[in-house]
């Protein structure tokens, strides 16, 4: 399966969104859909085999809306089109204000005492408005009738027709100067103006994708031929040699190999404390060199640059929708079918059974299909999600969608793995006893060999231990790896194991020798690994981990955030009670084997939602389990792959303020949701004449459009104020 992001033209509500849904959907070989009314794009899931982009555009097409493929390497052309929307929303509504205005002073100053043909100067000022200013609403109905639906422009159109067409009438045939004219032209005027508002909003809910494609870099030094040469970042190839100096950007990622640097890794991990980087470690693109020029070898260009998967994932992320999207989606299904009867209901009450004037009831109707846009709920959720991720973003928190935002907000249970999470993944050998004859050389030789096939933080430090002794790890053959167990393999024709002493003994070695020492190392709070050959045990190594420094002040602000933690590792009794005991966390369980991680997140899932907060190496079906798996990886493919949120820098404070932020976010959903249905609630009937028999209120089409208007801008501007607010 691939997938592709296609830009949309012509949504103007939640319910275009259900269409191109719909219509995508049916196409050969598409697997997924999701439409983003908000961000204006489409993410479809495909297969190649059967469809490909050009395909999916026509399958939009069809429909009667624009498509366009979304190139990766593309930064600018989204903001080409974004920059000409909104000019050509500015010239309908500059065209429309011109007519429109000299129309309404008419209306209001002269009508009591009109103008001789002041109709047909209400006519000549609304008819350009109607019909060119309003064109889209009329071409966006049409497409909504000819595909069995009905939309935003169904209501706009058949409001503003009735009331230009019935005006039309009565200034030809019944002699009147009394219409509604300008209110039909007023009312286009105001829609428009209110989707230009709207298109300026949405543009800066979308605003930190925009500022992670600005910070890709343009050129870079590259040394070819012995020359250092300028080149465009694009023609740059994995395996050249880059040159960067102090002040430049990093412009792709790879790994120094002369010189020493101090980065500032800030736009993409949010660490504002610069780094040291030096010979042999990995430095990100758009990254800036503080200080110290360094030679780099280029390991990925384009779109395989941390930065680009940054920017890919929070798109992704952005249009993913939360499962309280669902109940919008429902509304906004039958919600314009139910406005229009409403508003057929409205009239034949006014008009046939109490016996109104056909003017009053029309008025009526007009008001109630005008009022009632559903823009607003479609806006509520799209674009509070894309201001919290982006938002997430820019501090170094990758959350995965609307889906994993929500699911964050409603945390009960934090379970959190060890080694890599709580603690600092970078033990040390603190000890090592040897079997009689052996020497802890010969035990550090034979164990290096073996675990230098492992990426087990442990196996790393008996290899550095190895490396300050100066000893030569030993050769070996049939190299096997038991998951969180250990490793055995072939060392000069004999088979060897090195690991935990329960794989030890359930390779059927005896370790009775060792069993004082590695009780006494535990009960100190130590890791004890063992290495057997030849049917017996022949070393133990001790380690010692070291707990993150903001550990157990991330822990008391979950518990004081109402969440209860647990921590889960494959460790001995006593480490995990000593480091439980650090840190405050409330339970832990010990001696644990990954596969047995998903059986207690699962078995912890039966009294509310449950986060797993793993390094994304190790954790994977842990992480899968949980209702949330949270990534902390330093910002490695793997724990981006894994994660639904990934913390980019390898700081545990960015967990409570994760959630914390997915808590605000949701809050900001459940408000706007709760303006947008309230605002109807409150508006169809007042638009309706409900309350006109006691208090003489009945809404002005006029006013009911801006209402209708500024309901979706104040929508965004709610999604907007997000930003205000500190996690």
């Amino acid at each position: 399966m691939e997938k592709a992001d296609l830009k949309i033209a012509g949504m103007h509500c939640e319910s275009c969104v259900k269409l191109i849904e719909k219509a995508l959907g049916k196409a050969k070989g598409v697997h997924s859909v999701v439409v983003n009314f908000a961000a204006g794009k489409a993410l479809v899931t495909y297969d190649p085999a059967l469809t490909d982009p050009s395909g999916l555009v026509r399958a939009v097409e069809k429909r009667g809306y624009g498509a366009r493929l979304i190139e990766r390497a593309d930064t600018g052309k989204t903001e080409t089109t974004y920059r000409g929307e909104l000019r050509g929303l500015r010239k309908r509504f500059i065209i429309g204000a011109v007519f429109a205005v000299p129309a309404l002073v008419l209306s209001m100053f002269f009508m009591r005492d009109p103008l001789p043909y002041q109709g047909y100067m209400l006519w000549f000022l609304a008819t350009p408005v109607q019909f060119y200013v309003g064109r889209e609403f009329y071409l966006g109905a049409w497409i909504a009738l000819r595909n069995g639906s009905s939309t935003m422009d169904t209501l706009v159109a058949l409001g503003t027709s009735a009331a230009y067409f019935y005006s039309l009438y009565l200034v030809l045939f019944e002699g009147e100067n009394h219409q509604y004219f300008e209110a039909s032209a007023v009312l286009i005027t105001l829609v428009v103006l209110g989707k230009y508002l709207e298109a300026v909003s949405k543009h800066r809910t979308s605003e930190a994708i925009g500022r992670l494609e600005k910070l890709f870099p343009k050129e870079a030094s590259v040394i070819r031929n012995g020359l250092e040469v300028k080149v465009p970042v694009e023609e740059v190839d994995p395996g050249e040699a880059v040159v960067v100096r102090p002040g430049e950007q990093v412009p792709v990622d790879g790994e120094i190999v002369k010189g020493t640097t101090t980065l500032d890794e800030s736009m993409v991990t949010g660490e504002s404390v610069p780094v040291a980087r030096g010979v042999g470690e990995a430095v990100i693109g758009s990254t800036i060199n503080r200080e110290g020029s360094f030679t780099m070898k280029v390991t990925r260009t384009g779109s395989e640059t941390m930065l680009a998967k940054i920017v890919r994932l929070v798109e992704d992320a952005q249009m993913r929708k939360a499962p309280v999207q669902r109940f919008a989606d429902k509304v906004s299904s039958w919600f314009v079918p139910a406005v229009i009867a409403v508003a057929c209901v409205t009239f034949i009450v006014w008009f046939v059974v109490l016996g109104a004037a056909l003017s009053f009831a029309l008025v009526a109707a007009v008001s109630v299909l005008v009022i009632a846009c559903p823009c607003a709920l479609g806006l509520a959720t799209p674009t509070a999600i894309m201001v919290g991720t982006g938002m997430g973003a820019r501090e170094g928190i990758l959350i995965k969608g609307g889906d994993a935002l929500e699911t964050a907000g409603r945390l009960r249970h934090i379970v959190f793995d060890k080694t890599g999470t709580i603690t600092k993944a970078a033990p040390e050998v603190t000890a090592i006893k040897a079997f009689k004859e052996y020497s802890e050389t010969e035990c550090v030789r034979l164990a290096a060999g073996m675990e230098r096939g492992s990426e087990h933080p442990l196996a790393k430090a008996v290899v550095r231990k190895a490396g300050m002794m100066g000893v030569q790890p030993a050769e070996m053959d049939d190299f096997r790896a038991h998951t969180g167990k250990g490793v055995e393999a072939l060392i000069g024709g004999d088979r060897y194991h090195v690991g935990s002493p329960r794989f030890i003994e359930e390779a059927g070695i005896d370790t009775e020798y060792f069993r004082q020492a590695a009780e006494e190392y535990e009960a100190e709070g130590q890791t004890v690994i063992m290495l057997a050959g030849a049917g017996k045990a022949l070393g133990i190594f001790a380690l010692s981990d070291t707990v993150r420094p903001e550990a157990a002040e991330t822990v008391s602000r979950l518990h004081a955030m109402g969440l209860s933690t647990s921590m889960i590792t494959g460790d001995n009794e006593q480490v995990a009670r000593a480091i439980a005991g650090e840190t405050g966390i409330s339970s832990y369980r010990a001696g644990i084997l990954p596969g047995e991680k998903a059986a207690f997140i699962e078995k912890m899932q039966g009294s509310g939602k449950v986060a797993m907060v793993g390094d994304g190496i190790n954790d994977a079906p842990a992480l899968a389990r949980a209702d949330i798996g949270i990534a902390m990886g330093s910002g490695t493919d793997i724990a981006m792959e894994t994660g639904d949120i990934v913390f980019m820098r390898d700081d545990l404070s960015c967990l409570p303020r994760a959630i914390r932020l997915s808590r605000l976010t949701m809050q900001r959903i459940g408000l706007n949701m709760f303006w947008a249905l309230f605002y109807n609630a409150v508006g169809i009937p007042v638009a309706a004449g409900l309350l006109y028999p006691w208090t003489g209120w009945l809404l002005n089409p006029m006013i009911a459009g801006g209402a209708m208007a500024l309901s979706s801008v104040s929508v965004v501007l709610s999604s907007l104020m997000l930003k205000l607010k500190k996690f």
